[in-house]
Formats: structure tokens, sequence, C-alpha cells
């Protein structure tokens, strides 16, 4: 499992040219709508990155934009507000109190955190009761097994970068979290859109 302190020096490598290959627009735009956020609501956006998310969330909204990387959050300022506040945190660790926000974004987060399923459980643990979490990633399908090959080069990968090795359904059933799941439709190549509202 990666190291946060190797996180850190991945990303401050990555962080120049991350926008070029994560941006998504179309696709963060497509979450957002789903998650349906209303004025005055607050939201966490877990492991905000550059902050390619921010342009699409309402101005009525306010919001906490969070990650492990001081690079990708010097990045992430341009797109600075009234109402948005950035904070560096640890997205399997929030130091944030249970139920403090309505709704939160985990866009490209759990194909790379080191504990998907811990960054999952805090994400639940942070939301109200009828709260809603947003995800946007890339997972394989559930029920699928790769191959020792396989496996092996995914592993690889995603200790440069990142890769599809890790499957939704094992990670929320792993979790505990109490989510309920809204909507799972499919997004760009191996990616999901999902909605989850915590009961």
């Amino acid at each position: 499992m990666p190291s946060n302190a190797w996180l850190r020096f991945r990303y401050k490598l990555w962080a120049p040219h991350y926008d070029r290959v994560t941006r998504f627009p179309g696709e963060r735009r497509r979450s957002l709508a789903l998650l349906g956020l209303h004025p005055k609501e607050r939201l966490v956006v877990i492991g905000c990155g550059t902050g390619a998310d921010l342009p699409f969330v309402p101005a009525e909204v306010e919001v906490l934009a969070i990650d492990l990387s001081p690079d990708m959050l010097r990045q992430a300022r341009v797109h600075a507000r009234p109402g948005i506040e950035f904070r560096e945190m640890d997205g399997m660790a929030l130091d944030l109190p249970d139920g403090s926000f309505d709704a939160a974004i985990l866009h490209m987060v759990l194909e790379v955190i080191p504990d998907p399923v811990r960054c999952l459980a805090e994400a639940a643990r942070v939301l109200r009761s009828g709260g809603r979490l947003a995800v946007f990633d890339k997972f394989l399908p559930d029920g699928e097994h790769p191959g020792p090959l396989r496996r092996a080069g995914l592993a690889l990968l995603d200790f440069v970068f990142t890769s599809t090795n890790r499957r939704m359904g094992e990670i929320l059933a792993r979790s505990g979290a109490p989510f309920a799941v809204e909507v799972d439709e499919p997004a760009v190549g191996s990616y999901r859109h999902l909605i989850l509202r915590r009961v």
C-alpha cells in the first residue's frame, strides 16, 4: 500500500500535468447534475486535486475542498470564490465532525487512495442522514477476476499513477457504510457515475 509521503511526492510530480489527462469536464458536469445540489447546502470535495470540479458547483453552495497534496491545492485555488474553503487533509481520516455535510464528491479518488474502504466510510461519517455522495471513477466489473499477469501489471501501473484494479461493490460492502445506491450509470470507458444516499 503506498504511503501518504509517496502519494504527496507522486502528485507533486503530476500536479503540473494532471489536468491534461484527467479533466473530463463533461463527466464532472454530469456527476454534479446527478448530485442535484441545492442553495445553502454544504459540500465536501474529498481529493479535490486541481479543483476541476469546482467550476460546476453552483455559487450558492458552501464548499470545503480538501486534498492530501499541497501542490494540488495550490492549483485548485485558482478556482477560489466566496464560499469555497481549501484545506490539506487525508481522505482516509477526515478531521471533520460527524454529519456536518449535505453532500460529498469522490471523483477519481477511490481508484488511487491507499485504503478506499476507509475513505468511503469516512465520507459516510461526515454526511448527514439523507446526504448524498457522488462517485465518478473507474472500476473493474463486480465479479471479474483478472489473471495473475494482469494483476501484476495493474499493480505496477497503480504504483506509478492509476489503474482499473478495484471493484465498487466490494469497496461498498467492506466499508459497512450506510449507503443506498440511487444511481449507477456507465460513463466513459470503464468509468461509472454513482450517487449514494446515506440512510
